[in-house]
C-alpha cells in the first residue's frame, strides 16, 4: 500500500491535500479550504478523479468547498458530527473508525481541543497522518473551543505515533512558530533547525509536512511535560509578539 500526496497552497495560508491510493486510483481531498483550488490541483495532477472529501474539523477555512465539490465530482463526504455546523456531510466518524481510501486503511482519531469534534487521520502502514490543526511544524493550534488538558491529550496520543511518522499540517505558520520556540530554547539544534526554516520559507517553498519524531525533539508544546505546562505555553504563544 502506498498513498500519493498533492500539498499546495490555499487562501492566505492553508494547506490542500490531494492523497492518493496508488493500487487502486481512490483519491481524496483532506478538507476543503478552497474549491477552486483543489479542482484546479486535481486537473494538474492528471488523478482524473475525486471520490472522498476528508474533513478534520467544522471550521470553514477546513469545510467551505464541501458542497462544491460534492456537486462537480459526486464524491462522498465524511467527517465528524460538527461538520454539519458548517457544511454538508455524508457519513459521520469519529475516533476509532477507519475510513477505506481504496486500499489504504485510515485509522480515525479524536484529537479535541482546537475545536471539541477535531479528528486525524492516519495510515499506519504509510507513515502518515493528516493532523488539520492539531500539530503544526513547531506548533498547536489555539484552543478555540477545548481546553488545555484536552489538547494536552490530544498531543501526547499524536506524539505516540511511531517517531517516522509524516505528518501533514494545515497551515503554514512555521517561521511564527520558530521565532516563539527560539525565545523558550537556546539549543543550538534548534538554531539550525530554525535558520533551514527562514532559509526555506525565503525560498517560498512549505515547511509541511514534517515527523513525529523532529517535533518530539523541538516542538515546545509538544515537550511542556505535562497539561499545566502546556497550558501556560499555549497562553505564552497567544500574547507572543516577536
Amino acid at each position: 500500500m502506498t498513498l500519493d500526496v498533492r500539498l499546495f497552497p490555499c487562501l492566505h495560508d492553508n494547506y490542500g491535500f490531494l492523497v492518493r491510493d496508488r493500487a487502486s486510483g481512490v483519491v481524496a481531498t483532506v478538507d476543503t479550504p478552497d474549491a477552486a483550488a483543489i479542482l484546479a490541483e486535481l486537473e494538474r495532477s492528471g488523478w482524473g478523479r475525486l471520490d472522498l472529501i476528508l474533513n478534520t474539523h467544522w471550521h470553514p477555512d477546513h469545510t467551505q468547498g464541501n458542497a462544491r465539490l460534492k456537486a462537480e465530482t459526486g464524491c462522498e463526504i465524511i467527517g465528524p458530527e460538527e461538520v454539519r455546523r458548517a457544511a454538508p456531510i455524508d457519513r459521520v466518524v469519529a475516533g476509532g473508525d477507519t475510513v477505506m481510501l481504496g486500499e489504504t486503511a485510515l485509522e480515525v482519531t479524536d484529537a479535541p481541543g482546537h475545536t471539541l469534534g477535531h479528528i486525524v487521520y492516519r495510515s499506519p502502514a504509510d507513515a502518515q497522518a493528516f493532523v488539520g490543526d492539531v500539530l503544526f511544524v513547531l506548533g498547536c493550534g489555539r484552543l478555540f473551543e477545548g481546553t488545555p488538558a484536552q489538547m494536552w491529550n490530544s498531543l501526547r496520543t499524536l506524539a505516540a505515533w511511531p517517531d517516522e511518522t509524516v505528518v501533514w499540517c494545515a497551515h503554514e505558520y512555521t517561521a511564527a512558530n520558530a521565532r516563539f520556540a527560539l525565545s523558550l530554547d537556546d539549543r543550538p539544534e534548534l538554531a539550525a533547525r530554525a535558520a533551514d526554516i527562514f532559509a526555506t520559507r525565503e525560498r517560498g517553498q512549505p515547511t509541511v509536512p514534517t515527523t513525529i519524531g523532529a517535533e518530539k525533539a523541538f516542538n515546545p508544546f509538544l515537550c511542556a511535560g505535562d497539561a499545566d505546562a502546556f497550558a501556560a505555553v499555549r497562553a505564552a504563544k497567544d500574547g507572543f509578539t516577536g
